[in-house]
């Protein structure tokens, strides 16, 4: 006999205080800008013990406007941006090509956390961008030198084969060079802060650029 789903869901509960601590938060204390508070709060999520917290949703849209939405890790997050790399020659990237604006969304349950971001997305140099690959572990670069990312597959076979021989290449030069291998920064025009509340009074921190640097406001629930 199969699931219900609808029991299912109906049997799960959010912020289950045995596995999350929803912390006060007073937006009045919130920094200038919104870079130092979102290291304090990726910081706080993982000392809490969240897993995979540098783990976010990157959505972007085609030349159509049909949007499309995926998880892919930070690499890092400075003035410049937030950064994410991806081939170029991927669905996301070529997205991106056409059109160069994107958000993302970090969500930390255990802390009842979101922080979402919108703005504009540019591609980093490529020395940069292999520089930032050939930064990472042994099986990053093989699956960049595996490539073809978003192409059709004909059969499990085939991926086995090309990541087998992947994986010896990045063995043995672990400075391949993958042209297509891209580093992107998303330069937010917004950064919402979402602190969950056990009485659903969650607070919602907003800061938005504006000509004079960033504008703090607060959303309702």
């Amino acid at each position: 006999m199969g699931t219900d789903l609808h029991e299912l869901l109906r049997s799960l509960r959010v912020w289950d205080p045995e596995v999350t601590q929803l912390r006060p938060f007073d937006p009045a204390n919130a920094p200038a800008e919104p870079l130092p508070l979102f290291t304090a709060w990726f910081a706080e999520a993982v000392a809490a013990g969240q897993k995979e917290p540098h783990t976010m949703s990157l959505a972007t849209a085609d030349a159509d406007g049909t949007p499309d939405v995926r998880i892919v890790m930070l690499h890092g997050a400075d003035a410049d941006g937030w950064a994410f790399a991806t081939h170029a020659t991927s669905r996301k990237g070529g997205q991106l090509a056409a059109r160069p604006y994107a958000a993302l969304c970090f969500y930390w349950p255990a802390l009842g956390r979101q922080v979402r971001l919108r703005g504009p997305v540019t591609a980093a140099p490529a020395q940069e961008s292999q520089g930032d690959l050939h930064a990472r572990s042994t099986g990053a670069l093989a699956a960049a030198l595996t490539g073809r990312q978003s192409e059709v597959l004909g059969a499990v076979e085939e991926l086995a084969q090309a990541s087998e021989a992947a994986w010896e290449r990045a063995q043995q030069e672990p400075d391949a060079p993958v042209p297509t291998w891209t580093l992107y920064r998303l330069r937010p025009d917004e950064v919402e802060f979402f602190q969950g509340d056990e009485r659903r009074q969650h607070v919602r921190l907003n800061y938005r650029r504006d000509e004079s640097g960033w504008a703090k406001e607060l959303l309702w629930p």
